[in-house]
């Protein structure tokens, strides 16, 4: 049973001193600490702290944004760590999920990230929709114009290869499989 810490920083010039110290402070033993952004969890130093918990350790963080900037993300990670029997402690919010109070906190963040992830869902539905009565046509340009499509036809049809094709169009031969089909 170990208690993992874990420190991160966002640029080069911020330094984690701080968040180590406190760390050690809680008896900290490992300690692992990123240089990045934590928009991400491809984190090298974050990853080898992953791989070294096990059932029974606790990862213990100096505040709580440090896993990662995303509520989604930190509920999956806390979440991911809680079926791997690992507890979690963060040091300034006071979260603790060895007691009963601090796994409330916890299902309580995983309520509201669900919640954000439905307003996300709702949002994107009534803009593709919004999208939609305006005429938009949904996702990427076609590679192709309506004439460039016409010219592929009629190439094919001459009896020339996809390969051709695509080549005289500046395109992909399975852009022009799709549009000979």
């Amino acid at each position: 049973m170990s208690l993992t810490g874990y420190a991160r920083v966002s640029t080069a010039d911020q330094t984690p001193d701080a968040q180590v110290d406190a760390l050690r402070s809680a008896g900290a033993d490992p300690i692992y600490t990123d240089h990045a952004s934590g928009g991400t969890m491809a984190r090298p130093q974050w990853q080898a702290c992953l791989a070294g918990l096990g059932p029974g350790d606790t990862l213990i963080v100096a505040r709580i944004d440090r896993l990662s900037r995303s509520l989604a993300d930190l509920v999956a990670t806390l979440d991911t760590l809680g079926r791997r029997g690992v507890q979690f402690r963060s040091l300034a919010e006071q979260i603790d999920t060895t007691s009963p109070a601090g796994r409330a906190l916890f299902e309580m963040a995983g309520v509201f990230a669900e919640f954000e992830r439905s307003l996300i869902r709702d949002r994107t539905r009534e803009g593709l929709a919004a999208a939609r009565a305006r005429g938009a046509r949904p996702g990427r340009p076609p590679a192709l114009t309506p004439e460039q499509q016409a010219a592929a036809r009629q190439m094919r049809a001459a009896g020339q290869s996809l390969g051709a094709i695509a080549r005289v169009l500046g395109c992909s031969a399975r852009t022009i499989g799709r549009v000979t089909a």
